[in-house]
């Protein structure tokens, strides 16, 4: 009757409640709405139904059953009708033959079904409470409730475990044997029909053999060396489940030391030595925390984040003392003693009170029992009650109630936050790649990115498009940019003998000294046609470097003071302006690597270098500049050495040539600072500005700023000093300018040293507008072919012998001085030659006094330090100055800047005149020869 009745209600669905019961809904729908923050406690409500009182728990099945998307999860047991079919109870204690026979399933033992309780160690009441959790575990694992399904790891293998029988009773190390190997499979899964010896049938042949193998390998025995290690819990993270068994405390797991001894004593038969409440609480806590662990927030994992509903457990049919009260006096004691609360809200339909709370508050009082039992549940749980968590309600006659309003009370999972909806996820994956890739390619490129190498010197990155850093190796190598092939090439061979000066030194047992030097330059940045070098100087600059290395290595294999040179290659960017972020590399480098002593180059002489050289200063390296001149660059680092001279002679020099040459008393003067700098950056134009206006004074009639397109026809025949004191990009652009003079040019047009980096590029040279002469400063007129061919007649072994060099066929593409072969040295070749070789006589000396005392003593690069380096070659300086191939070389006392140091002036009759090589006019200083230093023509 109750049945008939039950389904004529639920037809009609107009089920009346008693009082209070759209209240006691209303609570309930409070209580499954997870909070945004934090997490509420939920207790066991037991619900006393008198005889004719509604059946809520069917209820709560429809209402909960409702929607088409998402639902709150759920699981409903009917006690009742699981006690009814219920089989004869098991003994207490199994005796050996009324165990079940062997494992027959793949996982070691029989189908979990719901009528196969697990054999051995447990009451009817215990067998039905296994059967029991395994129902509700069964409905809440499944993916029905419109989101994530809920995922258990420890309850399924503790269940599993509890179903498994030994194989061999008698034997204790086989029993183990067989539980390590159901455990392996039922964690990989191997098929039932997988081959015993992993690989083909038949065959004899090595290919069969070595298939089998690998076979075996990755199927069997990287798995088992996996599991073992995962059931060790000695690795964070791999077989957490396993070590959550060993920390949590029932059945005492510390005395089993290992996982495996505790997982044997759940087995059938060794479980009968156990406690069955402490098996039973086992199971409820693993059930219990598979919940709490997918209902933890974590913010790498949103779906943790969706949950906004808490799982509810519905059991109707209950009596005190059967399975369903068993099961909630375990979550009760669980909860108790673990100190560890859960997810689960448990509503039971029972016909008595249970015995822990024997008293039942009206259904009507139903929020005012929730509020007095949150208010004492701290203290209730702290003394372990047996009905701590237990809220008793009684539910009266439904004739004084009211219809049910269960679509009202919002039974429905509340939307998840917007930032862990599923498509967030994704987004964020797609910025994150995004944002990656912009600053990979940022950082680097396809040409532009660290070789992660041992023994290779490379860290590069990609600043503002130009790939700024240091290699020393063709890893990488600088400028892929079309036309600058011989670019390229130097620094190749830089790197090839990189590697045979320190193969040299590894064949002398290392004795000979080895240092590195840097040579920092601007390798990128420059505007070029597809068949125009442009970066000439810089190419000069590193064709000197290799050559001082080539030199080194044609010393003889006994020559242990001679020194070795490797050379890294570093860029600073266009204008020098990213060299503070390549000396913050290289910094790095000095510190990994004691042969790194010094740096040569740095090119332009602007307020990006003079912060370099600040920051080298400051790190201890010592920086040789070939062709920085400007005025005061010294001043920014107590370890900086310059080769050329500097802006105040180069204006000395251009006002006597204007008073003993041109016999001119006014001049007009012009200037440039390139693209995207100004004068103030421009420390190079802005100090020979200002020691121009100082030394011309009143006869400097016009300086003023040039810039592209400003028309210069009032130049037009011109018979004073017409002065170009720009930078050498700008050079063709104010060329182009006085081309509208044609027949009447200017008569005395003079460029700075700048402009010698436009003179040197002959691809620039030959498309020169307009057949105009041009004087220029020269840093190395006693470097030229006639000069260095003169030298080696007077048996000058400095230039003798770096004429020889350039000679070489190998060392550099195009060799100079040849006869027959009309290739001039270049500006700036012997300059950087100098530089280095200066550096390396200095190592030399220091190791000459070094190994004074034994002579086969292996070089130590600890033994010198790049300051002790700069000392020494002041020290030498001092004595005897040095015999640089552009000219003697001798520093001022404490200043970096040469005294009396070689210019001179160079003229060509015809710009775009390639064929013929520019005469030199006019110089100062001295020349190595004769002791004059003073200005005068040729």
């Amino acid at each position: 009757m109750r049945g008939l009745t039950e389904q004529k209600q639920s037809a009609s669905g107009r089920e009346r409640l008693p009082s209070g019961g759209s209240e006691f809904l209303g609570l309930l729908a409070d209580l499954l709405r997870r909070p945004r923050r934090g997490e509420r406690k939920l207790p066991l409500i037991w619900l006393v139904r008198a005889d004719g009182a509604p059946d809520l728990i069917s209820l709560l099945r429809r209402i909960l059953g409702r929607g088409q998307r998402r639902r709150i999860p759920h699981a409903v047991l009917e006690a009742s009708a699981r006690s009814a079919r219920q089989p004869d109870p098991v003994p207490l204690r199994s005796s050996p033959t009324a165990r079940q026979p062997a494992h027959t399933t793949r996982d070691g033992g029989p189908p979990p079904s719901a009528d196969s309780p697990p054999t051995g160690g447990g009451p009817t009441a215990g067998t039905d409470l296994a059967i029991a959790l395994r129902q509700v575990y069964r409905q809440l694992s499944l993916e029905a409730f419109g989101g994530e399904r809920l995922r258990f790891r420890h309850y399924p293998l503790a269940d599993w475990l509890l179903h498994q029988t030994p194989t061999d009773e008698s034997d204790t190390g086989e029993h183990r044997r067989d539980l390590v190997r159901r455990l392996r499979d039922r964690r990989g899964r191997r098929p039932a029909d997988e081959t015993t010896d992993g690989g083909p049938a038949g065959g004899d042949d090595a290919g069969a053999t070595v298939y089998q193998f690998v076979f075996w390998l990755v199927r069997r025995a990287i798995p088992s060396i996996v599991f073992r290690v995962a059931i060790s819990g000695r690795v964070p993270l791999l077989g957490s489940h396993y070590r959550w068994f060993m920390r949590q405390q029932y059945l005492a797991p510390r005395q089993s030391v290992s996982f495996l001894g505790f997982a044997e004593r759940l087995t059938a038969g060794w479980r009968d030595a156990e406690q069955p409440d402490q098996v039973h609480k086992l199971l409820v806590h693993a059930f219990l925390e598979d919940l709490r662990q997918a209902y933890r927030r974590r913010f790498w994992r949103p779906g943790s984040w969706r949950r906004t509903a808490y799982p509810i457990l519905l059991v109707d049919g209950v009596r005190p003392g059967d399975p369903g009260h068993t099961l909630v006096r375990l979550v009760n004691d669980v909860r108790n003693e673990t100190g560890r609360n859960d997810p689960l809200l448990v509503l039971v339909a029972a016909t008595a009170a249970p015995a822990e709370l024997p008293e039942a508050y009206p259904l009507v009082d139903a929020e005012e029992a929730y509020d007095e039992w949150a208010d004492v549940l701290p203290e209730t749980r702290r003394l372990r009650r047996a009905g701590a968590w237990l809220i008793v309600l009684a539910l009266g006659d439904p004739s004084d109630g009211s219809e049910p309003r269960g679509g009202t009370h919002h039974f429905s999972p509340p939307p998840p936050p917007w930032w862990s909806r599923r498509f967030l996820p994704a987004a964020i994956s797609l910025l994150l790649l995004a944002g990656a890739v912009t600053w990979v390619d940022s950082r680097w490129s396809v040409d532009c990115h660290p070789a992660a190498v041992p023994g290779v010197a490379v860290s590069v990155e990609m600043v503002d498009g130009e790939c700024v850093g240091y290699s020393d190796s063709a890893r990488h190598v600088f400028n892929r940019d079309p036309g600058q092939d011989r670019l390229r090439a130097i620094q190749r061979r830089i790197f090839a003998q990189n590697t045979a000066a320190e193969q040299v030194w590894e064949r002398s047992d290392r004795r000979r000294p080895f240092l590195t030097l840097v040579y920092l330059g601007t390798l990128t940045g420059n505007r070029t046609r597809a068949d125009e070098e442009s970066y000439v100087s810089e190419r000069e600059e590193l064709e000197g470097m290799a050559t001082a290395q080539y030199a080194l290595l044609q010393e003889s294999a006994g020559a242990d003071g001679a020194a070795l040179l490797r050379v890294v290659v570093a860029n600073g960017g266009h204008q020098m302006r990213h060299a503070g972020r390549a000396v913050a590399m290289l910094a790095d480098l000095a510190r990994d690597d004691p042969t790194v002593l010094g740096v040569v180059g740095l090119v332009d002489s602007r307020t990006s270098t003079a912060l370099a050289l600040r920051e080298l200063n400051r790190i201890g390296l010592p920086a040789i500049a070939p062709t920085l001149s400007a005025d005061g660059m010294d001043a920014n680092s107590d370890l900086y050495l310059q080769i050329s001279a500097p802006n105040r002679d180069q204006v000395a020099m251009i006002d006597e040539y204007a008073r003993q040459v041109l016999r001119v008393d006014e001049a007009r003067v012009y200037y440039t600072t390139g693209e995207y700098s100004s004068l103030t950056e421009d420390l190079y134009v802005g100090t020979m500005l200002t020691g121009l206006r100082q030394r011309f004074g009143d006869r400097l009639a016009r300086a003023e700023e040039w810039r592209t397109g400003q028309r210069l026809t009032d130049n037009c025949g011109y018979s004073g000093l017409l002065l170009f004191t720009g930078r050498w990009s700008e050079f063709d652009g104010f060329l182009r300018a006085l081309k509208e003079c044609g027949a009447n040019p200017p008569r005395h047009l003079v460029a700075n040293d700048s402009a010698n980096r436009y003179m040197a590029n002959p691809g620039l040279r030959a498309s020169a507008p307009g057949n105009l002469p041009v004087t220029y400063v020269s840093k190395a007129g006693l470097a030229s072919c006639a000069s260095l061919h003169a030298a080696r007649d007077r048996r000058d072994d400095v230039r003798g012998g770096f004429l020889t060099w350039i000679q070489a066929d190998g060392l550099l593409d195009v060799p100079r001085c040849r006869d027959g072969v009309n290739a001039p040295v270049g500006e700036r070749v012997s300059l950087a030659y100098d530089a280095a070789t200066m550096m390396v006589r200095a190592v030399e000396g220091l190791a000459a006094r070094l190994r004074h005392a034994d002579p086969r003593q292996r070089w130590n690069p600890r033994a010198v330090n790049p300051i002790g380096v700069h000392t020494e070659v002041l020290r030498q300086n001092a004595a005897q100055g040095f015999p640089g191939v552009a000219g003697p070389i001798r520093f001022a006392p404490d200043s970096g800047e040469p005294v009396a140091k070689r210019i001179s002036l160079l003229r060509v009759a015809r710009v775009p005149d390639v064929a013929t090589a520019p005469v030199e006019v006019f110089h100062c200083g001295l020349d190595g020869v004769s002791p004059d230093q003073r200005c005068r023509p040729v």
